[in-house]
Protein backbone atom coordinates (compact mmCIF):
# COMPACT_ATOMS: atom_id res chain seq x y z
CA UNK A 1 0.00 0.00 0.00
CA UNK A 2 3.05 2.48 0.68
CA UNK A 3 3.78 1.88 -2.89
CA UNK A 4 0.60 2.82 -3.97
CA UNK A 5 0.49 5.96 -1.73
CA UNK A 6 3.54 7.51 -3.41
CA UNK A 7 2.59 5.99 -7.53
CA UNK A 8 -0.48 8.48 -6.40
CA UNK A 9 1.22 11.31 -5.30
CA UNK A 10 3.12 11.10 -8.60
CA UNK A 11 -0.08 11.23 -10.08
CA UNK A 12 -1.39 14.16 -8.08
CA UNK A 13 1.83 16.24 -9.00
CA UNK A 14 1.51 16.18 -12.47
CA UNK A 15 -2.46 16.67 -12.28
CA UNK A 16 -1.45 19.84 -10.55
CA UNK A 17 1.12 20.70 -13.29
CA UNK A 18 -1.48 20.16 -16.25
CA UNK A 19 -4.06 22.50 -14.12
CA UNK A 20 -1.08 25.08 -13.33
CA UNK A 21 -0.59 25.10 -17.13
CA UNK A 22 -4.14 25.25 -18.19
CA UNK A 23 -4.94 28.08 -15.91
CA UNK A 24 -1.54 30.29 -17.18
CA UNK A 25 -3.13 29.06 -20.68
CA UNK A 26 -6.88 31.08 -19.44
CA UNK A 27 -4.76 33.96 -17.93
CA UNK A 28 -3.15 34.77 -20.77
CA UNK A 29 -5.94 34.49 -23.07
CA UNK A 30 -6.08 38.76 -24.04
CA UNK A 31 -2.14 38.66 -24.27
CA UNK A 32 -1.03 39.33 -27.22
CA UNK A 33 0.94 36.99 -29.15
CA UNK A 34 0.91 34.29 -26.41
CA UNK A 35 1.29 30.64 -27.04
CA UNK A 36 -0.82 28.23 -25.41
CA UNK A 37 1.77 25.45 -23.35
CA UNK A 38 0.71 22.02 -22.40
CA UNK A 39 2.67 19.58 -20.25
CA UNK A 40 4.77 16.50 -21.80
CA UNK A 41 4.22 13.17 -19.09
CA UNK A 42 6.39 10.14 -19.14
CA UNK A 43 6.18 7.26 -16.97
CA UNK A 44 8.75 7.15 -14.37
CA UNK A 45 11.23 3.79 -13.92
CA UNK A 46 9.63 0.31 -13.95
CA UNK A 47 10.60 -2.04 -11.32
CA UNK A 48 10.99 -5.83 -13.52
CA UNK A 49 9.38 -8.32 -11.35
CA UNK A 50 9.42 -11.08 -13.65
CA UNK A 51 10.87 -10.56 -17.03
CA UNK A 52 9.19 -11.31 -20.77
CA UNK A 53 10.96 -14.56 -21.87
CA UNK A 54 12.33 -15.72 -18.75
CA UNK A 55 11.95 -18.92 -17.82
CA UNK A 56 8.99 -20.06 -15.71
CA UNK A 57 10.24 -24.26 -15.87
CA UNK A 58 12.47 -26.28 -17.49
CA UNK A 59 10.81 -26.14 -20.81
CA UNK A 60 8.84 -23.05 -21.09
CA UNK A 61 9.14 -19.35 -20.82
CA UNK A 62 7.03 -16.05 -19.56
CA UNK A 63 5.08 -15.03 -22.67
CA UNK A 64 4.68 -11.33 -21.15
CA UNK A 65 6.76 -9.89 -17.87
CA UNK A 66 5.32 -8.94 -14.15
CA UNK A 67 6.37 -4.85 -14.47
CA UNK A 68 5.03 -2.47 -11.88
CA UNK A 69 4.98 1.34 -12.58
CA UNK A 70 6.32 4.01 -10.00
CA UNK A 71 4.33 6.78 -11.44
CA UNK A 72 4.66 9.89 -14.03
CA UNK A 73 6.34 13.09 -14.00
CA UNK A 74 6.64 15.90 -15.99
CA UNK A 75 9.06 15.71 -18.77
CA UNK A 76 8.76 18.86 -20.54
CA UNK A 77 5.75 22.23 -20.96
CA UNK A 78 5.84 22.60 -24.55
CA UNK A 79 4.49 25.64 -26.33
CA UNK A 80 1.78 25.47 -29.04
CA UNK A 81 3.11 27.42 -31.67
CA UNK A 82 -0.09 27.88 -33.76
CA UNK A 83 -1.38 31.26 -35.24
CA UNK A 84 -3.51 33.33 -33.68
CA UNK A 85 -6.28 35.12 -35.04
CA UNK A 86 -5.30 38.49 -35.76
CA UNK A 87 -7.67 41.72 -34.43
CA UNK A 88 -7.67 45.12 -36.34
CA UNK A 89 -6.75 47.82 -34.02
CA UNK A 90 -6.24 50.84 -37.09
CA UNK A 91 -3.16 51.74 -34.89
CA UNK A 92 -0.66 52.42 -37.75
CA UNK A 93 2.01 51.05 -35.33
CA UNK A 94 0.26 47.90 -34.52
CA UNK A 95 1.93 45.26 -35.95
CA UNK A 96 1.33 41.51 -36.95
CA UNK A 97 3.01 38.84 -37.85
CA UNK A 98 1.00 35.95 -39.66
CA UNK A 99 3.28 33.32 -40.34
CA UNK A 100 7.16 32.15 -38.79
CA UNK A 101 9.29 34.96 -37.21
CA UNK A 102 9.58 36.98 -33.81
CA UNK A 103 10.68 40.69 -33.77
CA UNK A 104 13.68 41.29 -32.28
CA UNK A 105 14.07 43.80 -28.81
CA UNK A 106 16.76 45.13 -26.86
CA UNK A 107 16.14 44.77 -23.28
CA UNK A 108 17.65 47.31 -21.07
CA UNK A 109 20.39 44.90 -19.86
CA UNK A 110 21.79 44.95 -23.52
CA UNK A 111 20.46 41.14 -23.81
CA UNK A 112 18.54 40.48 -26.92
CA UNK A 113 15.03 38.96 -26.77
CA UNK A 114 12.37 38.16 -29.24
CA UNK A 115 8.38 38.51 -29.06
CA UNK A 116 5.28 38.11 -30.69
CA UNK A 117 3.74 41.27 -29.25
CA UNK A 118 3.77 43.67 -31.99
CA UNK A 119 1.79 46.46 -30.25
CA UNK A 120 4.28 49.05 -30.55
CA UNK A 121 4.96 52.71 -29.75
CA UNK A 122 7.60 55.15 -30.37
CA UNK A 123 9.62 56.41 -27.31
CA UNK A 124 10.84 60.87 -27.10
CA UNK A 125 13.38 60.14 -29.28
CA UNK A 126 10.54 58.87 -31.52
CA UNK A 127 12.19 55.23 -31.73
CA UNK A 128 10.16 52.49 -32.43
CA UNK A 129 9.75 50.78 -28.47
CA UNK A 130 7.35 48.11 -27.00
CA UNK A 131 4.92 48.84 -24.34
CA UNK A 132 7.91 48.43 -21.76
CA UNK A 133 10.20 50.83 -23.38
CA UNK A 134 12.68 48.18 -24.85
CA UNK A 135 13.83 49.32 -28.45
CA UNK A 136 12.90 47.09 -31.36
CA UNK A 137 16.11 46.50 -33.88
CA UNK A 138 16.71 47.29 -36.63
CA UNK A 139 16.44 50.49 -34.82
CA UNK A 140 13.56 52.92 -36.01
CA UNK A 141 13.10 56.47 -35.87
CA UNK A 142 9.60 57.79 -36.94
CA UNK A 143 10.25 61.68 -37.40
CA UNK A 144 8.05 63.74 -35.24
CA UNK A 145 6.33 65.68 -37.97
CA UNK A 146 5.38 62.52 -40.11
CA UNK A 147 1.92 62.73 -41.01
CA UNK A 148 1.23 59.02 -41.97
CA UNK A 149 3.25 55.71 -41.64
CA UNK A 150 2.91 53.15 -43.82
CA UNK A 151 4.36 49.72 -43.13
CA UNK A 152 4.33 47.12 -45.98
CA UNK A 153 3.62 42.99 -45.41
CA UNK A 154 7.75 43.00 -46.20
CA UNK A 155 8.71 45.19 -43.14
CA UNK A 156 9.57 48.27 -45.44
CA UNK A 157 8.37 51.21 -43.47
CA UNK A 158 7.49 55.00 -45.36
CA UNK A 159 6.12 58.04 -43.96
CA UNK A 160 5.43 61.11 -45.26
CA UNK A 161 5.81 64.52 -44.15
CA UNK A 162 4.11 67.89 -44.79
CA UNK A 163 5.53 69.47 -47.88
CA UNK A 164 6.47 66.21 -49.09
CA UNK A 165 4.25 64.96 -52.22
CA UNK A 166 5.52 61.21 -52.03
CA UNK A 167 6.16 58.66 -49.06
CA UNK A 168 9.98 58.33 -48.01
CA UNK A 169 11.85 55.10 -46.38
CA UNK A 170 12.71 55.23 -43.21
CA UNK A 171 13.46 52.14 -42.15
CA UNK A 172 13.10 48.18 -42.36
CA UNK A 173 11.24 45.62 -39.91
CA UNK A 174 13.27 42.32 -39.96
CA UNK A 175 11.88 39.22 -38.06
CA UNK A 176 14.29 36.39 -36.80
CA UNK A 177 13.22 32.55 -37.24
CA UNK A 178 14.48 29.31 -35.55
CA UNK A 179 15.40 25.60 -36.36
CA UNK A 180 13.51 24.90 -32.89
CA UNK A 181 11.12 27.58 -31.69
CA UNK A 182 9.99 25.24 -29.28
CA UNK A 183 13.46 25.32 -27.56
CA UNK A 184 12.92 29.25 -26.82
CA UNK A 185 12.90 30.34 -23.08
CA UNK A 186 9.92 32.58 -22.14
CA UNK A 187 10.89 35.04 -19.34
CA UNK A 188 7.78 37.51 -19.46
CA UNK A 189 7.22 40.59 -20.71
CA UNK A 190 5.73 38.16 -23.97
CA UNK A 191 9.70 38.31 -24.37
CA UNK A 192 11.75 35.17 -25.23
CA UNK A 193 15.83 33.93 -25.08
CA UNK A 194 17.78 32.11 -27.40
CA UNK A 195 18.93 28.79 -26.31
CA UNK A 196 21.02 26.29 -27.08
CA UNK A 197 17.95 24.04 -27.99
CA UNK A 198 16.35 26.77 -30.05
CA UNK A 199 19.54 27.12 -32.30
CA UNK A 200 20.84 30.48 -33.27
CA UNK A 201 18.63 33.39 -34.50
CA UNK A 202 18.61 33.30 -38.42
CA UNK A 203 17.38 37.12 -39.30
CA UNK A 204 15.72 38.78 -42.63
CA UNK A 205 12.86 40.33 -44.23
CA UNK A 206 9.41 39.43 -43.87
CA UNK A 207 8.01 37.65 -46.27
CA UNK A 208 11.56 36.06 -47.53
CA UNK A 209 13.29 32.96 -46.67
CA UNK A 210 9.96 31.17 -45.18
CA UNK A 211 9.57 34.59 -42.66
CA UNK A 212 5.91 35.53 -42.45
CA UNK A 213 4.16 38.84 -43.49
CA UNK A 214 3.85 41.74 -41.12
CA UNK A 215 -0.02 43.46 -41.05
CA UNK A 216 0.00 46.45 -39.73
CA UNK A 217 -3.12 48.08 -37.82
CA UNK A 218 -2.85 44.19 -36.53
CA UNK A 219 -2.11 42.42 -33.46
CA UNK A 220 -1.63 38.50 -33.31
CA UNK A 221 -4.02 37.20 -30.24
CA UNK A 222 -3.52 35.00 -28.02
CA UNK A 223 -4.11 31.18 -29.37
CA UNK A 224 -5.51 30.18 -25.74
CA UNK A 225 -9.31 28.38 -27.00
CA UNK A 226 -11.19 28.94 -24.05
CA UNK A 227 -13.78 26.23 -24.65
CA UNK A 228 -11.05 23.50 -25.17
CA UNK A 229 -9.48 24.71 -22.05
CA UNK A 230 -12.12 24.47 -19.73
CA UNK A 231 -12.62 20.93 -21.24
CA UNK A 232 -9.44 20.43 -20.08
CA UNK A 233 -9.54 21.56 -17.09
CA UNK A 234 -12.69 19.69 -16.06
CA UNK A 235 -10.30 16.70 -17.13
CA UNK A 236 -7.47 17.22 -15.14
CA UNK A 237 -9.76 18.07 -11.97
CA UNK A 238 -11.41 14.58 -12.36
CA UNK A 239 -8.30 13.03 -12.67
CA UNK A 240 -6.82 15.11 -9.33
CA UNK A 241 -10.09 14.03 -7.84
CA UNK A 242 -9.53 10.14 -8.93
CA UNK A 243 -5.81 10.62 -7.52
CA UNK A 244 -7.03 11.47 -4.21
CA UNK A 245 -9.40 8.67 -4.19
CA UNK A 246 -7.03 6.50 -4.93
CA UNK A 247 -4.92 7.65 -1.63
CA UNK A 248 -7.52 7.58 0.37
CA UNK A 249 -8.25 3.58 -0.43
CA UNK A 250 -4.77 2.99 -0.39
CA UNK A 251 -5.15 4.66 3.25
CA UNK A 252 -8.02 3.16 4.25
CA UNK A 253 -6.38 -0.55 3.42
CA UNK A 254 -3.49 0.25 5.05
CA UNK A 255 -5.21 1.42 8.34
CA UNK A 256 -6.94 -1.98 8.42
CA UNK A 257 -3.56 -3.45 8.24
CA UNK A 258 -2.60 -1.52 11.07
CA UNK A 259 -5.28 -2.82 12.88
CA UNK A 260 -5.40 -6.53 12.14
CA UNK A 261 -1.67 -6.38 12.83
CA UNK A 262 -2.30 -5.25 16.44
CA UNK A 263 -5.02 -7.36 16.79
CA UNK A 264 -2.96 -10.25 16.11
Amino acid sequence: MLAALSTTATGLEAEQVQLDSISNNLANVNTVGYKRASPVFETLLYQSRIQPGAASSGNTLYPSGYDMGTGVRVAAEVPILTQGNLQQTSNPLDMAVEGAGYFQVLQPNGQLSYTRDGAFQVNQNGQLVTADGYQVLPQVTIPPNATSVTIAQDGTISVTTPGSATAAQIGQVQLASFVNPQGLQPVGNNLYLQTSSSGAAITGNPQANGLGAINQGYLEESNTNVVSSMVDLISAERAYQLGTNAASAAGDTLSELSTMAANA
